[in-house]
């Protein structure tokens, strides 16, 4: 493969999925990509700087560091596969990650940001890897899908709604309800017949 060819592939990648994900809002798929680009540099530039624990003789961030600094590369690697544009897995491994549920990506970015912060709690490896952690997040939300529209949420609240086991009928909300004691009291002490409260 040439350079030319790989260069328009990497350039076509951002704008197309290989599976097709209609029901994803196009701010949640371009943020998501842009936290995750803006986190994964962050992550990586934090790292260093908790690397720098060593000279203190703090081990806990310097190994928290170094994980820091893997998930941003992995994080940039899956999300900005140009960066690496010389590094040939590095564009398999994309498009792997790119057919695969959403729920998976954002599993994988939530449990790579923790390990780091439990090491070495500090400002540096909090922003870097929350980055990191929202854009988990975010894709959590893009796994979920879009809501219902407002007439099937409305179908879902009435009460002679169908539930989803077996089509039996919901029984209606209210009929467990108890009746509100203050509207009580309020309608005795408007009838004007032996004051307001009941004792």
């Amino acid at each position: 493969m040439s350079f030319t060819e790989r260069l328009a592939g990497l350039m076509a990648r951002p704008g197309q999925d290989n599976v097709p994900r209609d029901d994803v809002p196009w701010h949640l798929k371009y943020g998501g990509r842009a936290v995750g680009i803006v986190g994964g540099f962050f992550a990586v530039l934090f790292g260093l700087y908790n690397c720098i624990g060593i000279l203190l003789g703090d081990i806990g961030c310097l190994v928290g560091g170094i994980l820091q600094i893997l998930a941003g590369f992995v994080v940039l690697a899956i999300e900005a596969p140009f960066c690496f544009i010389f590094i040939d897995y590095v564009q398999q491994v994309a498009e792997k990650a790119d057919q695969r549920p959403y729920w998976n990506r954002a599993a994988l970015y939530c449990v790579i940001a923790i390990p780091p912060v439990i090491l070495c709690l500090g400002l540096g490896s909090l922003f870097g890897c929350g980055l990191i952690f929202l854009t988990g997040m975010i894709y959590g939300m893009m796994a979920l899908g879009k809501k219902g529209t407002r007439e099937d949420m409305a179908a879902m609240a009435s009460p002679n709604a169908m539930s989803p086991v077996q089509g039996v009928p919901s029984t209606d909300q209210h009929s467990t309800l108890m009746e509100d004691p203050d509207s009580v009291i309020c309608g005795n002490a408007g009838s004007g017949g032996g004051g307001g409260l009941v004792r």
